[in-house]
């Protein structure tokens, strides 16, 4: 029998996985052993935060739903969520930014041209770009998936008695790989405040507050897809994001709605502005 302290330990628990040797299985298991244990040496964990952490942790568990992602809130204020998508943005593709705890892979289909506002109250806008490899080649067939909140900043997801399918739309980009929608100009809002994260917030001092953004997952054949939002110059907290989501190439001007009928484009209801985005995919691996 080993005689196991508290150096001796993390070996032990590392020789006591039995892994494929090489895999990227092992490197991860191994290396979040290896830090844990080094945390907690360094910061002499005491019994009552260990087991605050855990409560923590259970709590995000019990508050999550299939509507709500409270660790992937969670990893969003840490900055973890962006950390990831920092690393993994491919040369020359658009940059990854925040999946959010809200997404829904089952939004309806949308006709390009159609509008999401559901006659919600606010800045009617035409949202409209291509999507291009990373030679400027065009996509047609490429796959925009987008949700957002409202002019009140609200996702009608959180709501009861809103459709939680509301403000969302898949849409499949035209022969000249366009994509086109009209939806209300969201409004900065809350990450959600009322469960363990929020707690975490305020614990911290800090505010909770994103800047005003559309979340989109843009696919094509052949391509690897992006997750990543959009956001607009000059609104509220571009600058201090509670979720570290911004990136300077990620924000787009909000321009008044002039001369639409150059952009070709059938549109269900009329915009009142207009926001131009193009998205860049890389080469799938």
């Amino acid at each position: 029998m080993k005689d196991l302290n508290q150096y001796t330990i993390t070996p032990a628990v590392k020789d006591s996985f039995k892994t494929v040797p090489g895999s990227r299985l092992e490197q991860l298991l191994q290396g979040l052993i290896t830090h844990l244990h080094d945390f907690t040496r360094e910061q002499n964990v005491t019994h009552e935060e260990w087991m605050a952490t855990l409560n923590f942790l259970y709590d995000c568990g019990q508050i999550s739903t299939p509507e709500r992602h409270e660790f992937i809130l969670l990893s969003d204020v840490l900055g973890w969520s962006a950390l990831v998508d920092m690393i993994n943005t491919k040369g020359g593709a658009t940059e990854g930014s925040n999946l959010g705890p809200f997404y829904l892979d089952d939004a309806p289909t949308k006709a390009l041209g159609a509008d999401l506002s559901d006659d919600r109250s606010g800045v009617t806008v035409l949202m409209h770009g291509r999507v291009m490899d990373t030679l400027k080649n065009p996509l047609p067939g490429a796959q925009v998936d987008t949700w957002q909140a409202d002019g009140a900043g609200t996702y009608p997801i959180q709501e009861q008695g809103q459709d939680k399918y509301d403000l969302r739309g898949k849409f499949t980009c035209d022969a000249g790989a366009r994509y086109y929608y009209t939806t209300v100009l969201p409004k900065p809002y809350t990450v959600p405040y009322d469960g363990p994260v929020g707690q975490l917030l305020r614990a911290g001092n800090r505010h909770a507050w994103r800047a005003p953004h559309m979340h989109f997952i843009v696919t094509a054949p052949g391509m690897s897809g992006i997750t990543t939002e959009v956001f607009f110059k000059n609104t509220d907290y571009i600058d201090n994001d509670a979720v570290f989501g911004v990136r300077g190439s990620l924000i787009a001007e909000i321009k008044p709605a002039k001369d639409l009928d150059k952009l070709g484009y059938t549109l269900d209801k009329t915009p009142d502005a207009v926001i131009e985005f193009d998205f860049v995919l890389a080469p799938g691996d």
